[in-house]
């Protein structure tokens, strides 16, 4: 990690890479502050009241027993979530590309799309106010509590005096923690299929049980959900997808799409080096040739690709796959040519 950052911020005039990073710093600057500003929100939001639905105290669909030990807890949620998949693209990151740039774009994607999908859904929890399978159990009704003639039962039939679980006792949906695991894991799915090469029209069928197994562990996250009856399986399945759309939506905000034949490289800066060349480490460009050249991708988008230095000094299998995979797509244009 040092290695990379240390690259980053050396070489070349000092005056000029000043100037060029306090530009660079500037156009990444929005960025960054309103993916701090929404997961300020997102807990910000913990602790509102919110919109609580009427309920029946005969609904069987709520009268599960209140597990005080999640088998998932909110701490390990976020290792999961988060910290799991920052520690895992670096890895990715040092056994292909080897690039800052790429790294430092891989987690601003991962960030965005964990923090869109948590605003989505803390809103979405608020405003829709549906009761847990274990309500009756955090709401323990007064003795002898019956439904109205005509109506539904309100929160005022509780005497559960803890504020924090009658909070938490109507955000039902979605489920919170399948979609922060399927937008942080499903992040790291979709940037590992890039690295691969997923769909370059080969069917490497161990490339697509490595892309789609940081899915499994999300959806265990989720099934876990119901089993500590804390959500409904509708709940489950909205965050999930929820989580997995958003997931993808960020990571094409700087990476090109999975069917590219450089979907293992980022967008390009939008400040550009004067010497054209992308922050990576161990690459070395003694020659103009050497220089990055610009390419239009399969979707007709412009994206930098690194020199020939990239990846040289013992890249890894991963590397081996991706620069096979553009020299199929480069034959089979020839081929159609």
């Amino acid at each position: 990690m040092v290695a990379i950052f240390s690259e980053f911020f050396g070489g070349g005039s000092k005056k000029t890479d000043n100037k060029r990073r306090l530009k660079l710093a500037k156009s990444y600057a929005p960025d960054w502050i309103i993916t701090i500003l929404l997961a300020v929100l997102f807990f910000a939001l913990n602790d509102v009241h919110g919109f609580r639905r009427e309920f029946s105290v005969n609904d069987e669909t709520i009268r599960f027993p209140y597990a005080v030990h999640e088998r998932v807890p909110d701490i390990a949620l976020y290792f999961i979530a988060v910290v799991a998949p920052i520690i895992l693209q670096l890895v990715i990151n040092l056994s292909s590309v080897r690039s800052f740039w790429d790294y430092h774009v891989s987690v601003l994607g991962l960030i965005l799309g964990l923090v869109i999908t948590g605003a989505i859904t803390q809103f979405s929890k608020i405003t829709v106010g549906r009761p847990r399978p274990d309500l009756l159990s955090r709401c323990i009704p007064i003795p002898g509590s019956q439904d109205p003639t005509y109506g539904l039962s309100t929160d005022a039939i509780c005497t559960q005096t803890d504020t924090a679980i009658m909070i938490d006792g109507w955000r039902s949906f979605p489920s919170g923690h399948s979609s922060l695991s399927f937008a942080g894991l499903g992040f790291l799915s979709f940037y590992l299929a890039g690295k691969l090469h997923l769909f370059d029209t080969r069917g490497h069928h161990f490339k697509a049980w490595l892309s789609v197994t940081p899915l499994f562990g999300a959806t265990l996250v989720a099934i876990s959900r119901t089993m500590d009856s804390r959500h409904h399986w509708q709940d489950v399945i909205a965050g999930s997808i929820l989580g997995l759309v958003v997931s993808y939506f960020a990571y094409r905000q700087y990476f090109p799409s999975l069917a590219s034949p450089v979907s293992h490289r980022p967008y390009s800066p939008r400040v550009s080096r004067e010497d054209g060349v992308l922050p990576t480490i161990n690459a070395q460009y003694p020659s103009p040739s050497a220089l990055p050249q610009y390419n239009d991708n399969s979707d007709g988008e412009q994206v930098e690709l690194v020199g020939g230095g990239v990846g040289k000094a013992d890249p890894g299998r991963l590397g081996d796959i991706w620069r096979e995979g553009e020299d199929h797509e480069l034959e089979s244009r020839e081929d159609q040519a």
